[in-house]
């Protein structure tokens, strides 16, 4: 694994001692217009960690990042780091970095000079300055790139560049504003997985925005949920999934359906529902069953795959819903089939 030297060394209930802290935001509050961009966040960020914001556009996770660097004045709350206020410290004095989602590289520089530009104001010899740069295109993927030209990269290739630009200068902190949206699926789930990589080959403490969940729970560390302004929910990510705070949390991470057994709460999606058949019944852990079987009817067909078909079926109470069956097993409609909720496919809500 290649190890790059460093410059100079170079759930809501977010308590952490200001020890273990390299950032810390208590009540940070912004307010456009009159109406709250962001309502009081509090959270933490521990040295070396990846913290993700999630939410939907518009939801102020962009403004929240923002006012984190001194791009955006805020009301009313502190920022600190190990301890101390930077509240009142200019953009270029606290030591961030930023990454934006379309790079904002500079087309007539070629990609040596885009990422050495990060450089810029450290005092280093022109041969430090190249050896960084080879280390960091070696991390990001892009050995023997420097003399190639901004505008021959592809969309991936010049975001590798942007991150090994904003590495360059060791940042006390990164921030990251939906650094790859601009990218197909493909290479975002790809993409993603460097990205983590990257980060925590080079130790370095980061935030990054985004609204895709796969991204965040690839990239992430702990997962922030931000819907109107407020940070809804703080945690690792599988907890995060298995036990969402509340029902509005668990919407947004795609439960979609919920039932109360026995004095809890539980968000189901999709995959929660099997097809109750021998064949199933067979190879079923009979604990794993949160209620009984229940019939539902068959509505029809909600769409084909290689490995089976998703019928869409009138469950009573929880409404329309959708089944995967094996092909092998092929159901009409008007059908009435036995559905069970399996507890290993659940949130449980508040928990």
């Amino acid at each position: 694994m290649t190890t790059v030297s460093r410059l100079n060394d170079v759930s809501i209930n977010d308590d952490a001692s200001t020890a273990s802290t390299a950032l810390e935001v208590r009540d940070l509050t912004v307010v456009f217009d009159g109406h709250r961009a962001v309502a009081c966040a509090k959270f933490h960020v521990e040295p070396g960690e990846i913290l993700a914001l999630l939410g939907p556009s518009g939801c102020g996770k962009s403004t929240l990042l923002r006012a984190i660097t001194g791009l955006q004045p805020y009301s009313e709350g502190e920022v600190r780091w190990n301890g101390e206020r930077i509240d009142a410290q200019p953009v270029h004095r606290r030591g961030f970095g930023l990454m934006f989602q379309d790079g904002q590289l500079f087309p007539h520089r070629n990609v040596a000079r885009n990422i050495s530009y990060g450089l810029k104001g450290h005092h280093l010899t022109r041969a430090e300055i190249e050896t960084r740069v080879t280390e960091l295109l070696e991390l990001v993927g892009l050995p023997g790139f420097g003399a190639r030209s901004i505008t021959t990269l592809s969309g991936g290739e010049r975001q590798r560049v942007a991150l090994a630009r904003a590495l360059a200068p060791s940042p006390r902190l990164l921030l990251l504003d939906e650094p790859l949206s601009a990218l197909d699926r493909d290479l975002r789930d790809r993409l993603a997985y460097d990205l983590r990589r990257i980060l925590k080959t080079t130790g370095t403490t980061a935030m990054f925005v985004t609204h895709d969940h796969d991204e965040a729970f690839a990239i992430a560390d702990r997962i922030a949920v931000m819907t109107d302004g407020a940070l809804q929910q703080i945690d690792q990510p599988h907890h995060l999934w298995r036990h969402p705070a509340t029902e509005e949390v668990a919407r947004f991470l795609g439960y979609r359906w919920f039932i109360d057994v026995d004095d809890e709460r539980f968000a189901l999606h999709p995959e929660s529902f099997d097809l109750d058949t021998p064949e199933a019944a067979s190879s079923r852990d009979e604990s794993s069953d949160l209620i009984a079987p229940f019939t539902a009817k068959v509505i029809g067909v909600a769409g084909a795959y290689r490995d089976g078909v998703r019928y869409r079926v009138d469950a009573g109470e929880l409404g329309l819903i959708e089944v995967k069956v094996p092909s092998t097993v092929p159901l009409d409609t008007d059908t009435q089939v036995q559905l069970r909720i399996n507890s290993q496919t659940v949130g449980i809500l508040g928990a």
